[in-house]
């Protein structure tokens, strides 16, 4: 946990943005496997670490700001649970560790939501993404579960997303803590991916890696030797030296913040020419775009910048032709690079995406596209100092989607079709890299990881 007044100063601020009524906060509880005393790792909502740091299940919270009051709901451990768990805080012990005065059992809160309902009083929430919160949420709101989402508050979620979106230093110390981590798991990779293994012989023991620091995973790793797939969380190819594995994985500070950083491995310790030609591309976009980040700029535009560079490039070595700037207007490009350039990044992988990637990536001033790869793109609004995100250009080669344009005679003006029979093996390159804006400009948070193509040989050779 931060200091008690962090979170005290958090909850200050958001009760200035709303304008009466209580917020109610629900904390997750645990999941069973298979039955109620064999449950998943627990992980703790992220907007309840955010306001109220406590990393036990079972919690909830009332913030009334009419009254400038807050209530912490829960359990207080019994003698039979101490046995199997061993010495607990008291409910009233955890919520004064988050400056928080008054603790109530969690049966009371019923009673409180329904009070203030009487009372004709908002009631605010967030937009449940666990079916036990639905359930929870129509259940006090006095509401049927199919209808519950239609009272989510929008004052609230733009709120908590305005709040959340600019990180503090402690956030970004947390932040690299989780990358440092992340660091030891991806060079692991690079100096023990061998020829004839097993691609979940390398993900485990990264996963391993991440557990030996007392963390998690912040998402299920993609270690792969299919990266034309983008999210490829299947782990059991056989790695043979030539193949390209993509490597998307992070883990998680103790604080839950999370690190994101891919990078793509030659098996056998060497890029072949044509490899090489590619990964060369998309790390100059890559760096490109880096450098591009700033505060004011639309990270829409640093995307379309990266297109045009890959596209550029892709040009240079005989896949695409024509005008390039017209090609990427047009979607031609999403061939190659179907997805977004990057999302939000901090207590959550996308950050905050169960409240809304277009509140949180998108805004007044910019609306998502509908055309295919564009629309993928979880961040496109002008970015401002503070926001964290992953920089993470990659060129794919799928050949479902290539058979399907070649068939639709799809953008023939812009894609040389006769030379891409020569790539429906090659698989995909990504690079990703977590950026801090700054007042100025951006910095790549976390111990560098190898990327340039020397760095990454030798260390895949070693």
């Amino acid at each position: 946990m931060f200091e008690s007044d962090i979170y005290v100063q958090r909850r200050e601020l958001l009760k200035k943005e709303l304008q009466g009524g209580i917020v109610l906060f629900l904390g997750n509880g645990e999941s069973p496997m298979n039955y109620a005393d064999n449950p998943y790792s627990f992980r703790q909502d992220s907007t309840f670490l955010y306001y109220f740091g406590l990393d036990t299940p079972g919690l909830a919270a009332i913030m009334d700001i009419d009254e400038d009051l807050e209530i912490f709901y829960g359990y207080d451990y019994t003698v039979d649970d101490i046995v199997w768990m061993g010495p607990q805080l008291s409910l009233q012990e955890r919520a004064e560790r988050v400056g928080i005065k008054k603790s109530a059992p969690e049966e009371n809160l019923t009673n409180a939501v329904t009070s203030a309902l009487n009372r004709g009083r908002l009631v605010h929430v967030l937009p449940p993404y666990r079916d036990e919160h639905r359930i929870k949420i129509a259940s006090l709101l006095h509401l049927n579960i199919d209808t519950a989402e239609h009272y989510v508050s929008e004052p609230l979620i733009k709120a908590v997303v305005a709040q959340r979106s600019v990180k503090s230093a402690e956030e970004i110390g947390e932040i690299e803590k989780a990358i440092d981590i992340t660091y030891e798991m991806h060079t692991f990779a690079m100096q023990h991916a061998r020829p004839g293994m097993l691609e979940r012989e390398i993900s485990g023991k990264m996963a391993g890696i991440a557990a030996a620091y007392g963390s998690s995973i912040s998402f299920p790793i993609i270690f792969s030797v299919h990266g034309e797939t983008l999210h490829n969380h299947y782990h059991g190819n056989v790695m043979q030296a030539g193949d390209l594995v993509v490597n998307d994985s992070g883990a998680e500070s103790l604080l839950h913040y999370a690190g994101d950083i891919t990078r793509t491995i030659p098996i056998g310790g060497h890029f072949s020419k044509r490899q090489r030609d590619i990964y060369e591309i998309v790390l100059a976009a890559q760096k490109n775009a880096i450098n591009a980040i700033r505060p004011g700029i639309a990270y829409r535009d640093i995307h379309l910048q990266s297109a045009r560079d890959m596209a550029d490039g892709l040009k240079q070595i005989g896949l695409m032709r024509g005008d390039i700037k017209e090609a990427v207007a047009v979607g031609a490009h999403a061939l190659f690079f179907p997805h977004g350039l990057g999302h939000m990044l901090g207590l959550d992988v996308h950050d905050m995406e169960n409240l809304g990637e277009n509140v949180v990536g998108y805004d007044a001033t910019i609306q998502r596209s509908s055309q295919f790869g564009l629309k993928s793109l979880r961040l496109a609004k002008a970015l401002q100092p503070g926001y964290v995100l992953t920089v993470e250009p990659g060129l794919y080669f799928i050949p479902a989607l290539i058979e399907k344009w070649q068939s639709d005679k799809k953008f023939v003006e812009f894609i040389n079709y006769d030379n891409l029979k020569d790539y429906m093996d090659f698989g995909g390159i990504r690079i990703e890299d977590d950026v801090l804006v700054t007042q100025n400009g951006s910095r790549v948070l976390g111990k560098p990881i190898p990327k340039t193509v020397d760095n990454v040989e030798a260390l895949a050779s070693a």
